[in-house]
């Protein structure tokens, strides 16, 4: 998809653009239906809530004004390099208060995924990734390896050099990693090609996202396509958009989808999440998609409503 880019230069211009293609933005009357008609609001958290570790303008009145309203506030991210006990952590850093209950990251849907499936004890996990997938799967009671730890490993490409790896790994779980290697890849790619079974899970395929308030950088998408591209094999994906983790946000908060609006920075991920579960949706342009993308042609995700960031909610509330 053409024209990603930071959607903070989105403003008038953009709005009378959007006029001009017969595509308006959120009036104060989308937001009384919204408010009318939902229960509970799904937020994604890079491009929408904060970027890297700076907090978008305005955020933390708007989410305390839903809940106010006794809206349900959920956290969805595709980002798995945190477990949602660390992401809560992040928040309350950023004087946003939540639970870990309200979080539902990717590194806990990999856990998730193996768990329901009734992935064997006895097996083991091996990790492209970040701590977060690694907590999670304690946490659900797994055995993981690699992640951060295998970061600074090299091989040494040598004649009659045998490359030796764990052939009880069940699993290669892939996400976003800063540190990945040759290492990591050699590793993951013999798990899955050798080991009878092995089941290889993405946690997502972003392609860039917000790592740092200034910047996109790679995604996991860029991860899990080097182990499609050496094992000829696609992942099962548990992120957005596949609707995984909202079995368990229906499962834990008893709310119809109907009831839901899903808000998110990202079409093919978020707002294409929403879809699919039956949500409404509201895309925001304060991340990874400005205008010009979701008013392109070959766009063919669209929004029930976009504005500029999340804190228009509430300014439009008070219009």
């Amino acid at each position: 998809m053409k024209g990603v880019g930071g959607g903070g230069g989105d403003g008038p211009e953009a709005a009378s653009a959007a006029a001009e293609c017969g595509h308006q933005p959120l009036t104060p009357n989308d937001v009384k239906d919204l408010l009318h008609s939902v229960d509970a609001f799904l937020f994604d958290c890079d491009g929408v809530i904060w970027r890297g570790d700076v907090l978008i303008d305005g955020v933390r009145d708007t989410l305390d004004m839903l809940r106010s309203m006794g809206k349900k506030l959920v956290f969805v991210t595709n980002n798995s390099t945190k477990s949602r006990r660390q992401y809560a952590k992040k928040f309350h850093s950023l004087g946003i208060t939540v639970t870990e209950d309200e979080i539902f990251s990717s590194s806990f849907a990999a856990a998730m995924f193996l768990k329901v499936n009734d992935f064997p004890k006895e097996k083991k996990v091996y990790v492209i990734g970040g701590e977060g997938i690694l907590d999670e799967l304690e946490l659900a009671g797994f055995v993981g390896l690699g992640g951060p730890e295998d970061g600074k490993k090299t091989v040494e490409l040598e004649a009659n050099c045998l490359f030796e790896h764990d052939k009880s790994v069940g699993a290669v779980v892939v996400g976003l990693d800063p540190y990945i290697n040759y290492y990591k890849l050699q590793y993951g790619t013999l798990c899955i090609r050798e080991n009878p079974g092995c089941l290889f899970i993405a946690t997502n395929r972003d392609a860039v996202g917000h790592m740092t308030d200034l910047q996109e950088w790679p995604g996991a998408g860029c991860m899990v396509a080097a182990i499609c591209g050496s094992t000829q094999r696609e992942p099962i994906v548990v992120g957005k958009p596949s609707t995984f983790m909202m079995k368990f946000l229906l499962k834990k908060f008893n709310i119809s989808t109907s009831r839901m609006c899903m808000v998110g920075d990202r079409l093919d991920t978020d707002i294409l999440f929403g879809q699919n579960a039956g949500c409404r949706t509201l895309l925001v342009l304060s991340g990874v998609t400005n205008l010009s993308t979701l008013e392109d042609s070959s766009n063919h995700i669209r929004p029930d409503y976009y504005t500029s960031k999340l804190s228009d909610i509430k300014k439009l509330v008070l219009e």
